[in-house]
């Protein structure tokens, strides 16, 4: 490493005042977080709310002005990141420079999308810290909250970022970091503002050498998400389920698992387990694709009966299968799905204790799920209106439990302390009733743009107008409630119910409650894997990622007077 970049880039105005104004000072505040680090072993990422406790201990312990909360929030997040950033290797880490770095008014460089193009002219502290970043090995960006940072770490090309930016853009990048459970390490910037700015060069130098022996990979959800598809083409299902020619409930079975769902539980299994084992050969692949295929069965046999009991026509865009084939021989195809996932939980060849827990853990939840239906029936059956908390319950009950089957088999083949079983339990919970909410959600736009029927089960959209509206307006809630709608008509003033009370807004901000409330069910995970992939899974089944906008933008976008059309073109 080069020792003169430190004394060549002198701060020529002091730090801004949210950031201690001496290097001593701060020097003191990094060695009180790191040791409160070292000894409560919080694990990444953590959720705001952790941040927040964390951050309140510090000040406590620390003495240090309240003021200086955002900066201390940024360097325990950066401990709690930084044994997992030294095991990634050089080559798949991104350093991300702010481009007020370079020399105001001096600089040749030009830009281009992606940020600043570094002439190595030497004038600033970018052209050294870029160079010994790149003889390492990594891709380095002269940019700040660039989309194409999140695009590069789900492509799997960039595992980690060692960062530098200013408080405001790092307030403002944390949700994305957090929702995508990216290893990073920040340097605040010592001044806001894109130009004269400073930073602690020897802490980014340090964070760009942050290195050990133990150097792991972070998943690739998208190419185990493209894994779990292969194991679902008709050839595959058809060897795995041994279909013999000429039979009808077997080639119809293998349809319908072929069918294109979104496979989020299969998914989870497999992600879980990747998550949990370090020795990838634990179990066989073949015995890996049939916990896969197993859970599958045990849900796409769920959804025929669903149809069935809730009188669909439609699912995948098609007729369902008792639409297209007759209720009995619809029924007879989700029993055999339901017998062919136990089996293939049994022929696995994990030792006789584990394929026990797995039967239990799919019976435990195929109990739970036709309980959670038996409410949903009970209602069809003697429809009246719900409130808010009861459709709430028929949710958790309805789609928790198979998350939280999915969650427990990936856990269990590999071998993993069954002690995790009560935080995958609150986190599917949690999970499931934020998804369904999402559900309700599309639903809605669907029968805006399609006028299809709504609010032919537990609703809660429903639930919300219901409890919000002015009594004349609740008695045709209550009608709909009772009888479901059968006309356009009905459909359109249900739907100007919704819109004059604000609902969407309303569910929306309840889903989002309840992704807090799945987040915070990880804080007692102590393995970073884990917790880092069950952040990522819910953002990716969410789609939860935005582009990031730099400083400068994110002020102009605040800035009075401005329009929406500026706005979004940030």
């Amino acid at each position: 490493m080069s020792d003169d970049i430190a004394t060549s880039v002198k701060p020529f105005r002091p730090p801004q005042d949210n950031i201690p104004q001496s290097r001593q000072q701060r020097d003191e505040l990094l060695q009180i977080i790191r040791e409160y680090v070292n000894k409560k072993q919080p694990v990444g990422p953590l959720s705001i709310e952790e941040l927040k406790s964390h951050t309140d201990a510090i000040l406590e312990i620390s003495g240090f002005d309240g003021k200086y909360s955002n900066f201390i929030s940024v360097l325990i997040n950066n401990e709690v990141w930084r044994d997992t950033v030294a095991g990634i290797p050089y080559e798949k880490r991104l350093l991300l420079l702010a481009k007020c770095l370079r020399s105001h008014g001096q600089c040749p460089a030009s830009f281009d999308e992606l940020g600043l193009l570094c002439e190595h002219c030497g004038r600033c502290v970018i052209d050294e810290l870029k160079r010994q970043a790149e003889e390492l090995g990594y891709a380095v960006l002269i940019a700040e909250g660039s989309p194409v940072v999140m695009s590069l770490i789900e492509t799997g090309k960039i595992e980690a970022v060692v960062g530098v930016s200013c408080l405001s853009v790092l307030e403002e990048v944390f949700p994305y970091m957090e929702a995508g459970a990216v290893p990073g390490i920040a340097i605040p910037l010592l001044q806001d503002g894109c130009a004269n700015t400073s930073v602690d060069v020897d802490w980014v130098l340090e964070a760009i050498y942050q290195t050990n022996k133990d150097q792991s990979q972070r998943l690739n959800l998208d190419k185990l998400q493209q894994q779990v598809n292969n194991w679902f083409t008709i050839g595959s299902l058809s060897e795995l389920l041994e279909v013999t020619g000429g039979d009808q409930t077997q080639e119809l079975a293998v349809q319908w698992l072929e069918k294109a769902g979104k496979r989020w539980r299969p998914f989870l299994s497999v992600c879980t387990y990747e998550a949990l084992t370090i020795d990838k050969e634990k179990i066989s692949k073949d015995d890996l694709r049939r916990v896969a295929v197993a859970v599958e069965c045990f849900h796409k046999a769920s959804l025929i009966h669903d149809d069935i009991e809730d009188g669909d026509m439609l699912r995948y865009n098609q007729k369902t299968l008792h639409a297209e084939y007759g209720i009995p021989i619809a029924l007879n195809i989700g029993d055999f799905l339901l017998g062919e996932g136990y089996r293939l939980l049994n022929e696995t060849s994990v030792p006789d204790k584990q394929k026990t827990k797995l039967i239990q853990a799919a019976v435990e939840g195929h109990r739970d799920l036709c309980l959670g239906q038996g409410k949903e029936l009970s209602w069809l059956h003697n429809r009246r209106s719900l409130s808010v908390d009861e459709v709430l319950d028929i949710f958790s009950m309805k789609t928790a439990p198979a998350f939280e089957v999915a969650l427990k088999i990936g856990a269990i083949i590999a071998d993993y302390d069954m002690e995790l079983n009560g935080v995958l339990k609150n986190y599917s919970q949690s999970l499931g009733i934020a998804y369904q909410i999402k559900d309700d959600l599309d639903d809605l736009i669907s029968a805006a743009i399609e006028k299809i029927q709504l609010c032919h089960r537990p609703s809660i959209l429903l639930a919300l107008a219901y409890q919000l509206a002015t009594s004349q307006d609740k008695d045709f809630l209550k009608s709909v409630w009772e009888n479901s709608i059968e006309t356009e008509s009905g459909l359109e003033k249900m739907l100007k119910n919704f819109k004059e009370l604000e609902i969407e807004k309303i569910a929306l901000k309840l889903e989002e409650s309840y992704k807090s409330r799945a987040i915070g069910s990880l804080i007692p995970v102590k393995n970073v894997n884990l917790k880092s992939l069950l952040r990522r899974v819910m953002s990716k089944i969410f789609n939860d990622f935005e582009n990031m906008g730099c400083c400068d933008d994110h002020q102009k976008r605040n800035a009075p007077g401005r329009g929406q059309s500026e706005k979004s073109s940030g």
